[in-house]
């Protein structure tokens, strides 16, 4: 995976507040509960354990942010993607763990 599949908290937040995600498909790869317990409104819900069996519903011809809570089942999905010839997806280090204080 390469710097263009990463992006830092920070900058995601910030571009996220700005609008300009917008046209972007966030895909949290959270579990349930913890969406239930808080994400970002522009999220889409696909847990980590469902990405296979919805490979043909994402579209490939947009870029994509994958968020979990700390990073860690974003990067495998990010991976996973990736392997799978998704070229427009960006793994959100640090996950909403880092992402919410900036958007507070």
């Amino acid at each position: 995976m390469t710097n263009k599949h990463i992006i830092a908290a920070d900058e995601f937040a910030a571009k996220y507040k700005n609008g300009k995600l917008d046209h972007a498909y966030i895909m949290d790869v959270r579990e349930e509960y913890e969406w239930e317990a808080g994400h970002l409104d522009k999220a889409h819900l696909v847990p980590m354990n469902t990405v296979p069996a919805k490979l043909a519903e994402l579209d490939k011809t947009k870029t994509m942010y994958i968020i979990c809570a700390h990073g860690v089942r974003s990067w495998h999905v990010t991976q996973y993607l990736v392997g799978n010839g998704f070229e427009q997806v960006v793994n959100v280090e640090g996950g909403m763990a880092e992402i919410e204080p900036y958007l507070a």
